[in-house]
């Protein structure tokens, strides 16, 4: 497999990005309209914080001493995680929330204060999942380091031909994953692969920023409840679970389906690193929209269900994809491109499920 820097995008295929690049453009021209966040941005930023922060000071300060309704507020919490990690820090990281960078980078460390790190996530998400979408061994978001199989190109085990059951049991793990070790994996494996270097990262100084941050999460997350909440320590951590599962569920709900569906596909570079396909062709072919009339569950996950939008156009905040989206499936289609698009949010979830199914089969030997 070709290193990441020796991959090239076919650049014949232009003229599609190109025409539709001009067509966005023109969109917002017409309208006048910034293509960063607006007023509806600031609102929904308070309400995910709202959503985390009102519980948490809620519990530290004993408000209920009903366990059932501290649970209750303890997966409010996890729906305000995965609401802050979809609509703020999400755009925030692209620089799309904001025409204001410094805006932008104090809102993309809103991923540090809920337990996860920037870095890391700019450079899994933005730079190698946002560049080698779907791409086996570049695409970390293709890699369940060997717990699943996500494409038809990663090695087979017995053990996937249930995946499609444990699966939903092992996504809600995902952010506590985060906070106990992940992050600490990814940054050495970023050093291995010389993401840090080339980016000028110094891999010791960020170590210790990841500690410090690490150190600051534990303790207003944990040492502090266990020192002023009524309650046993081991409830405690039953609650910060409880957070962790739940959003980690949702992201997974949300990321999954827009990739590893039977519609898309999974290609490889030649012999010589070259694709097939341009990088915004090769979007169209690796990603799905979902559920594009569900407007409650589109504000919630940060426009993601316009994935398609979100992985050709990233640098465009998140609330204005319900509108380019026509332009973008209208353009596919002149170049007689596919524009995958789920019309619920459960069709999506049952078509992931069945893709689960299909590549926990053992594949067939080539005649």
């Amino acid at each position: 497999m070709p290193e990441a820097s020796k991959i090239q995008f076919n650049s014949q295929q232009r003229l599609f990005y190109q025409t539709l690049h001009k067509r966005v453009e023109q969109y917002f021209k017409t309208n006048e309209i910034k293509k960063n966040g607006n007023a509806a941005m600031v609102f929904k930023t308070i309400a995910m914080f709202s959503m985390y922060f009102i519980p948490y000071f809620l519990l530290v300060f004993n408000a209920f001493s009903s366990i059932p309704i501290m649970l209750l507020l303890a997966i409010l919490m996890g729906f305000g995680v995965a609401g802050i990690g979809l609509s703020v820090m999400h755009d925030a990281n692209h620089g799309s929330y904001s025409s204001n960078k410094r805006t932008n980078k104090l809102l993309s460390y809103s991923i540090n204060v809920i337990g996860g790190y920037g870095l890391n996530w700019q450079l899994q998400h933005n730079v190698l999942h946002h560049t080698f979408t779907n791409i086996e061994g570049h695409d970390g978001d293709i890699d369940a380091d060997g717990i699943m199989r996500f494409s038809p190109n990663s090695p087979y085990k017995k053990i996937y031909r249930f995946q499609f059951i444990y699966a939903w049991f092992l996504y809600g793990l995902m952010t506590v994953s985060w906070v106990l070790k992940k992050d600490f994996v990814k940054l050495a494996l970023y050093k291995r692969m010389g993401l840090l270097k080339a980016r000028n990262i110094n891999y010791s100084t960020e170590l210790i920023k990841l500690v410090a941050l690490k150190v600051f999460y534990y303790t207003y997350m944990l040492v502090v409840p266990m020192l002023v909440m009524n309650i046993h320590w081991w409830q405690i951590l039953i609650g910060f679970f409880a957070i962790h599962y739940t959003g980690g569920l949702i992201l997974a709900m949300v990321f999954q389906p827009a990739h590893v569906l039977g519609d898309l596909e999974f290609p490889l570079p030649n012999e010589s690193g070259n694709m097939e396909n341009d990088w915004a062709v090769h979007q169209l072919y690796t990603t799905s929209n979902f559920a594009p009339k569900a407007r409650l569950l589109s504000w919630y996950v940060g426009g993601l269900n316009y994935q398609v939008e979100h992985h050709l156009f990233p640098s465009i905040c998140h609330v204005h994809y319900r509108k380019i989206a026509p332009i973008v499936k209208q353009t596919a289609e002149e170049f007689n491109y596919p524009y995958y698009s789920k019309k619920t949010f459960l069709q999506a979830i049952g078509a992931h499920t069945r893709m689960l199914f299909e590549l926990g089969k053992k594949p067939q030997l080539a005649a």
